[in-house]
């Protein structure tokens, strides 16, 4: 049984419900068993539990998280029960989504209440994917009227789009899907995502790879679309072609771990399989750690720049340079450089700024 578990997030009016109806009809076709998880905050406005409503917004988000949390675990318990290969677990919005909504106080409160750490809570789900509002970029369609429970200007609902996508930077696969093309281009872009994603025909992957200066780090921890990620990457022994690898990431003594496998295809694409492990599993896994490589330690700088995701990777035995990747769902797809960031040149194909190449003992 293969069962993934994504969000459906973005700001008001980005077309969250029109998206579900799109997903629902595209990978029930592929094979799929399609579950919805509804959205949290909206059942219980509708119901009369709002932050208006309770003694206070602090209030209100325990509620909405408490029910949110009991929906996914009935969620995914159900999808254990059932006689499916495939299953895809679709929320609309994840448990960060509400951080948008609380003030930084509020939230870590929330997260001290129920006894969690934002980096599991972030990283539990397998992929998450922020549709912009129609407040950015196509503001003649912004509407309110198909969800009562919102109540957002035009100016409110693109600065809380902005809070969201912040929300969720630092995610290990968060894409964003902006208003550049009509919208029947915009649900189209959001399946090919999806698809790209859950490797529907195949789990490719599209990177490319650049050498730049050393970065501004205060800069960039002072950007509220850039978060920061402590990784420890170890290779494994593996076969001619195949290339294995574990992985601890997080931040703050806050860890998650995963295997990943990378297989060549051709150019840039490669065939990428990763799942998630216990902290026991990666324990056990690491004494088939291959013994020619070290392990690499870096810092990973998440910057969400233009809709565009891009990973700066500072490593301890570097002072004047670092690497960035963008992952993209095009080969073709142009590229907008962040300006507080030197490009030096691109080395997606230069095997010695690999980090198999920089973990090998000379």
């Amino acid at each position: 049984m293969n069962i993934s578990k994504i969000v459906i997030t973005g700001g008001p009016c980005a077309g969250k419900t029109t998206g579900m109806s799109w997903i629902q009809n595209t990978f029930a076709q592929r094979g799929y068993t399609v579950l919805f998880v509804p959205e949290t905050a909206t059942e219980l406005i509708t119901g009369g539990v709002a932050p208006w409503t309770c003694s206070s917004n602090y209030e209100y988000q325990k509620c909405l998280m408490q029910l949110q949390k009991e929906k996914e675990a009935v969620f995914e318990r159900a999808a254990l029960s059932m006689d499916a290969e495939k299953i895809l677990i679709v929320l609309d919005r994840g448990m960060l989504d509400n951080k948008a909504y609380m003030t930084d106080q509020e939230f870590e409160d929330v997260l001290d209440y129920f006894g969690d750490n934002e980096i599991e809570l972030r990283d539990s789900y397998d992929a998450v994917f922020h549709l912009v509002t129609a407040a950015k970029g196509a503001e003649k369609f912004y509407t309110t009227a198909n969800n009562t429970a919102r109540t957002e200007t035009v100016e409110e609902a693109a600065a809380l789009d902005d809070k969201l996508i912040s929300a969720w930077t630092g995610h290990p696969h968060f894409r964003v899907i902006d208003n550049t093309s009509g919208f029947e281009e915009k649900m189209k872009h959001l399946i090919k995502e999806i698809s790209n994603f859950l490797g529907e025909p195949e789990p490719f992957e599209i990177e490319k790879k650049y050498l730049i200066e050393y970065p501004d780090i205060d800069m960039l921890e002072s950007i509220p679309n850039c978060e920061k990620v402590e990784i420890i990457q170890t290779y494994l022994n593996s076969s001619e072609g195949e290339e294995r690898r574990i992985r601890q990431r997080g931040s703050k003594g806050n860890y998650i771990y995963f295997e990943t496998c990378k297989i060549a295809i051709s150019g840039l694409k490669r065939i990428e399989i990763e799942r998630r492990l216990s902290k026991d599993e990666y324990l056990e896994k690491l004494m088939d750690a291959d013994p020619s490589k070290r392990p690499i330690r870096k810092n990973r700088y998440c910057l969400m720049d233009g809709n565009q995701y891009f990973e700066i990777d500072v490593y301890p035995f570097w002072k004047d340079r670092a690497i960035m990747e963008i992952e993209l769902s095009d080969p073709n797809e142009k590229i907008r450089f962040p300006k507080i960031i030197k490009v030096l040149k691109e080395v997606t194909q230069d095997i010695q700024y690999k980090n198999s190449s920089l973990a090998k003992i000379k």
